[in-house]
C-alpha cells in the first residue's frame, strides 16, 4: 500500500515539478546523430568566422548561394522573397518575406558577431629590447592573464591611401602566430605571485611578439622595427601611418575542436555570440515560408547580426544604430508601398525577438556563483533567460510574463528542449545583453541561448546537443512564433 501511495505522488511530483533533461538522456540515435552533424558543420564556421568582418563575408557567401539578393536594388517585395542588407561590412539583415508585415510585425533573431579580443591599436608598432611589438587595446571583458602564451593570429583590413587591403596572419597551418610571453615561474614571486590575477599584467603590456631580426644598418636606430616594416610593405603595400586607418584584431589562433572522450562538447574561440549568429542563420535558411499547420503563409521572419555588444552596443554598427529601423522601413515601402513613421513604429511594436545570446552554464569547479534553481546545465537545452542585467536587475531587459509564456509553449509543444538560466547569484555581478536595446522599439524580446562554459576566454566551451536545441529552437520562432 505505502509502495502504491509512493507511486501516484511520484507521478504528481513529475507532473507538478518543473525540472529541465538531459538531451542525450532523452533522444533517440537518429537526433544524436542530426547534432553531431549540425556541430561539424558549425566548426568548420566558427573556424572562418574569426571576426565580425568574416562572419557577415560567410554569412552573405552563404545567403547568395540560397538566392538571397540584395534589398536595397529591389524595386518590388513580395511574399517568399528572400533578402540580405549590410552595413559597413560588419552588420548583416537576412530577411524572408512573409505575409501581413505591418498588421503582424516580423519574428526577429537577433545575435551578435563581435567577441572579446585584442585590438591593435592605432600606432601599434613599437622596438624594445631590440624586439618588435604591437602594442593592444582589449575589446569587451576578459581575463588579461589568459591570453599569454597561447598562439595568436592577427585578421583585420588596413585602409591606405588608394585601397583597402584585407590582413590575415596566423590562421593557415604554415603562418607564423603572434605570441604575448608571460614570466618565468622562477622571476614571479613578487611581480605577479603577490597580486590578484587582474593585475598579473597590465593592459599596457599586452604587446604581441613582432619580430627580432634587424636590418643590417648601424645608421638605423629601431633596426627591427623598420625590418617589421619593410615586411609589411612588402606584402601588402602599406607604411606605417596606414596604421592608423586599420582596423586589425589579434585573435587565438586554435581550431574548434571536440571536448572530451564522448565528444560531447565543442571547444572554441567566439562561441559568444558566434554559436548564436550561426543558430540564427542557418535556422532562417532552413525554415518553411509556408505554415502547414495552419495551411497559411508564415509571417516574416529576420536573422540579425549586430556588432559592438561586447563594449555596450554604441555605435552605427550596433543594435542602438538606426540601421535595422531603416531596413523595416525600406522592406514596408517596397511590400506595401508605404513607409510612413506611424506604420514604421507599428510594425516593430507588433514584432517579437529573441534576442540570441549566450548563458552562464553550471562550471563544476565553480558552481558556489550560481544560484543552481535558476542556472543553467549543459546539455539540458537552450536557456530562457526572462532578465539578465546585475544586482536589482539594473541594466536589463525584463520580458513580461505573457511572452516568457509565449515562448515556453511554443518550444515544449515543438520538442524543444529548453531550460531556465540567469547570470549567476544576484551580488556575484550578471550581464547583458542587447535586448534592452532592441526593446526601444516597443519590441516583446527575450533572451534565449547557449550554455557556456569558461565564457569570454580565449577557448570557450558548448554542448553540441544545446547548440543543435538552439537552432531548432530558432527555426521553430521563426516558423510559427
Amino acid at each position: 500500500m505505502a509502495e502504491d501511495k509512493k507511486s501516484e505522488l511520484q507521478k504528481r511530483e513529475e507532473e507538478l515539478f518543473y525540472k529541465s533533461k538531459n538531451i542525450w538522456e532523452e533522444v533517440e540515435d537518429d537526433t544524436i546523430k542530426a547534432i553531431k552533424t549540425y556541430g561539424e558543420k558549425y566548426k568548420i564556421f566558427l573556424e572562418k568566422a574569426k571576426s565580425e568582418r568574416l562572419t557577415v563575408r560567410w554569412i552573405m557567401e552563404e545567403a547568395k548561394k540560397r538566392g538571397y539578393s540584395d534589398l536595397n536594388k529591389a524595386e518590388v517585395v513580395k511574399e517568399g522573397d528572400l533578402l540580405y542588407a549590410v552595413n559597413r561590412n560588419k552588420n548583416i539583415v537576412l530577411i524572408r518575406a512573409g505575409s501581413g508585415l505591418s498588421e503582424r510585425g516580423a519574428n526577429f533573431v537577433v545575435a551578435h558577431a563581435d567577441a572579446p579580443r585584442l585590438d591593435m591599436k592605432q600606432v601599434p608598432l613599437m622596438e624594445d629590447t631590440e624586439i618588435a611589438l604591437f602594442k593592444t587595446h582589449y575589446y569587451g571583458g576578459i581575463k588579461k592573464y589568459q591570453w599569454l602564451n597561447i598562439p595568436l593570429a592577427i585578421t583585420g583590413v588596413v585602409v591606405t591611401r588608394d585601397k583597402t587591403v584585407e590582413v590575415e596572419i596566423g590562421v593557415k597551418e604554415d603562418d607564423p602566430v603572434f605570441v604575448i610571453p608571460d614570466l618565468l615561474p622562477h622571476l614571479a614571486r613578487k611581480v605577479q605571485g603577490e597580486k590578484k590575477s587582474g593585475e598579473f599584467i597590465e593592459g599596457e603590456n599586452l604587446n604581441l611578439l613582432v619580430g627580432n631580426v634587424p636590418v643590417k644598418d648601424d645608421k638605423v636606430k629601431e633596426k627591427v622595427k623598420l625590418a617589421v616594416l619593410m615586411e609589411l610593405n612588402s606584402r601588402y603595400g602599406i607604411i606605417e601611418e596606414d596604421l592608423v586607418s586599420a582596423e586589425l584584431q589579434a585573435v587565438p589562433a586554435l581550431k574548434p575542436r571536440d571536448v572530451g572522450i564522448d565528444r560531447s562538447f565543442i571547444g572554441g574561440y567566439g562561441h559568444d555570440d558566434r554559436v548564436s549568429t550561426y543558430g540564427a542563420v542557418t535556422a532562417l535558411f532552413d525554415a518553411a515560408l509556408f505554415d502547414a499547420e495552419n495551411k497559411k503563409s508564415s509571417g516574416t521572419a529576420v536573422a540579425y547580426i549586430v556588432d559592438k555588444e561586447e563594449i555596450g552596443s554604441d555605435g552605427p554598427t550596433s543594435v542602438r544604430s538606426l540601421f535595422i529601423y531603416n531596413t523595416i522601413g525600406m522592406l514596408l515601402e517596397k511590400m506595401e508601398g508605404s513607409a510612413s513613421t506611424a506604420l514604421l513604429r507599428r510594425t516593430m511594436e507588433r514584432s517579437t525577438c529573441i534576442s540570441a545570446d549566450v548563458n552562464a552554464g553550471i562550471n563544476p569547479m565553480y558552481k558556489a556563483v550560481h544560484d543552481e534553481k535558476n542556472a543553467a546545465k549543459m546539455a539540458h537545452g537552450i536557456v530562457i533567460t526572462k532578465y539578465t542585467g546585475s544586482g536589482g536587475k539594473y541594466m536589463a531587459n525584463d520580458a513580461d510574463a505573457e511572452l516568457v509564456g509565449r515562448i515556453r509553449n511554443l518550444f515544449n509543444a515543438n520538442g524543444i528542449y529548453w531550460q531556465y538560466g540567469g547570470m549567476g547569484k544576484i551580488d556575484e555581478g550578471g550581464g547583458g545583453t542587447i535586448a534592452k536595446h532592441f526593446a526601444f522599439y516597443n519590441t516583446s524580446v527575450i533572451d534565449c541561448g547557449v550554455p557556456v562554459i569558461g565564457m569570454h576566454s580565449p577557448y570557450e566551451i558548448i554542448s553540441k546537443a544545446d547548440l543543435y536545441y538552439s537552432y531548432r529552437a530558432y527555426l521553430v520562432f521563426y516558423e510559427k512564433g
